[in-house]
């Protein structure tokens, strides 16, 4: 009754939109407590000091924001021994350093990462770390929406159960779809694909839960969590391709994420008219394509790209051929991205992450050939858990900044 209560009242809360033109008290009152919620989150525990030089604000200020996040039950103050021993003589004692800490369990975010054939939601806490997960597959690519939204809610549910934690203390949702999502996180069904991640997940997931979800690009919300967790820690300019079965980007400039009109920004149809591209095909179905019509593995396997890699890494004359033309194509795909975003760094991520570091020498050895603006190429560390760590970042990122709106469960 208790949780019911309390998903009523989260229903209720309205996200102010924020003020353009001149700073409010209640804008700065806002940016200053996720600044200090940012830094609160990035260490065990922070001293007054700490948090002045991490958020640039004065002592007065941290401190009021720190006894506001302190009422509202997100952070708490620790006891704190002496930092000053008395001088000689002196009786009067040294004054203890204010220390704060995050609440980590004081609510929880979802991050969700929603296939064509399968999805999976994991459970943070209000630093990040991951709690639990679950997964669900879809019997179809096209099934009803609501039969996607129910395997999608049934994940969620179980993600929570393993975390040891209710519905009611989740505080957003990040959820990342294989569509393209403008700023407003309606989808683009431009597309037949497109279109079948087009479902109401937003709306649905409210009313079941009273839960704010995020809806999101999954490809952009691979950056996200590339920047935040991954090889590409801190890039401002940064190009992430989900690189598995077909070409996605996610593009961070200046570390801003770049939708485009309509959320189109970093789709990959472009490649079609490519010289020595032709489509935005990805490793793994190249990789199974041409091992195939090689006529397969040597030992007359099924052909994937697991077994050209393996085959690849065991000397397999015609398997290293494929990594070569691997190579070749991907160089262009990241030349044709550098020529027009001129990223820091292109990061290749999603499931085939963990073989792709086989490619890079190659790629780096052929961009000079095909861009002025060669960047610099890695692999993620994420594997198939990319998306779901961004998608994490970005409900984190909607809690800190709404912090002083949003209402804690206990």
């Amino acid at each position: 009754m208790q949780v019911q209560l309390w998903v009523r009242t989260h229903r209720e809360v309205k996200i102010p939109k924020k003020p353009q033109g001149a700073a409010t008290p209640q804008l700065l009152r806002r940016v200053n407590a996720q600044a200090v919620l940012a830094a609160i989150r990035s260490t065990e525990v922070a001293t007054g000091t700490e948090l002045m030089a991490g958020t640039g604000l004065t002592r007065a200020s941290v401190i009021a924001v720190c006894e506001d996040l302190i009422r509202r039950g997100w952070i708490r103050e620790l006891d704190a021994p002496r930092t000053d021993a008395p001088a000689a003589g002196n009786p009067q004692k040294g004054r203890p350093a204010r220390r704060f800490e995050l609440r980590a369990r004081a609510g929880v975010v979802l991050g969700i990462d929603i296939g064509a054939a399968t999805t999976t939601a994991a459970v943070a806490d209000l630093r990040g770390t991951v709690l639990g997960r679950a997964s669900g597959s879809f019997r179809a690519a096209d099934i009803p929406a609501a039969e996607r939204i129910g395997v999608v809610d049934r994940a969620c549910r179980e993600a929570l159960e393993a975390a040891g934690e209710v519905p009611g203390k989740v505080l957003a949702v990040g959820a990342g779809i294989a569509a393209p999502v403008d700023r407003g996180g309606n989808v683009l069904a431009a597309q037949h694909f497109w279109s079948l991640f087009d479902v109401g997940l937003r709306s649905a997931l409210q009313d079941l839960h009273g839960w704010t979800v995020l809806l999101e690009n999954d490809a952009n919300l691979a950056a996200l969590g590339e920047r935040w967790r991954g090889s590409g820690a801190g890039v401002d300019d940064l190009v992430v391709l989900l690189a598995g079965e077909r070409l996605g980007a996610g593009v961070l400039e200046s570390g801003r994420l770049l939708h485009g009109r309509g959320g189109g920004a970093g789709e990959m149809g472009f490649l079609d008219m490519v010289e020595g591209v032709g489509s935005s095909d990805g490793i793994a179905s190249l990789a199974r394509q041409w091992q195939a019509a090689g006529g397969g593995p040597a030992d007359g396997g099924e052909a994937s790209a697991r077994r050209v890699f393996e085959d690849a890494a065991a000397g397999d004359a015609a398997a290293l051929a494929i990594l070569v033309r691997l190579s070749e194509r991907m160089a262009r795909v990241i030349a044709a991205i550098a020529s027009l975003i001129n990223p820091e760094q292109v990061v290749i991520g999603g499931a085939v992450a963990d073989s792709a570091g086989a490619l890079v020498p190659g790629i780096t050895a052929a961009l000079p050939r095909f861009t002025a603006t060669p960047p610099r190429v890695t692999v993620s560390p994420l594997g198939d858990t990319i998306v779901t760590v961004g998608a994490v970042r970005h409900a984190l990122d909607f809690v800190e900044a709404n912090a002083l709106e949003l209402e804690l469960a206990d």
